[in-house]
């Protein structure tokens, strides 16, 4: 990963229009967009879905960090999955045979995913963040800023694990 000499997101000011309870939410998901993009650049395809340990493959990461932050602000809507949210969640981890992706569609997806959960936030009335939310087919409860607080970690767990996945796929690569 290239080393920039700009501080970490959290460190660069307030977002404009984000509500101030939800700045951490989305300094940690802008800063996981600039990681990944870094990482990623140059990657190369075929290495996308190689396991050389039993870990989920490059292509996994990039597949379900777009999918779990639209599913989980999908439930901070108040809002069910939709039949496409359904059958990509079904297609994680999977490369498509038929329309395979490349490193760039796969980091330019996740890219667009989060400018649309940033504008999310900034619509985010502050006043709504106690709210319950339910989530999956069991409804389970939790709140809008429960699911907007872990979709910020969960993205940020599973950038480092891309991060760890990167670096064994590259090393096995070059063996």
């Amino acid at each position: 990963m290239e080393s920039t000499n700009k501080p970490e997101v959290w460190l660069r000011g307030p977002l404009p229009d984000v509500p101030a309870l939800l700045q951490p939410v989305a300094h940690a998901l802008m800063q996981a967009r600039e990681e990944v993009t870094s990482l990623l650049q140059g990657f190369p395809d075929d290495l996308l879905w190689k396991q050389p340990l039993p870990v989920a493959s490059v292509g996994f990461h990039l597949q379900h960090l777009s999918g779990v932050l639209d599913r989980l602000f999908t439930y901070a809507w108040s809002m069910a999955l939709s039949d496409r949210q359904l059958a990509d969640l079904k297609q994680e981890g999977k490369p498509s045979p038929n329309d395979p992706l490349s490193t760039e569609q796969l980091v330019t997806r996740f890219s667009v995913q989060v400018e649309t959960a940033l504008a999310q936030l900034r619509t985010t009335d502050d006043q709504t963040l106690t709210a319950v939310r339910l989530v999956g087919r069991a409804q389970i409860p939790s709140t809008v800023i429960g699911l907007l607080v872990h979709a910020a970690e969960h993205t940020m767990r599973h950038v480092g694990q891309l991060i760890v996945t990167v670096k064994l796929v590259t090393a096995s690569a070059h063996d």
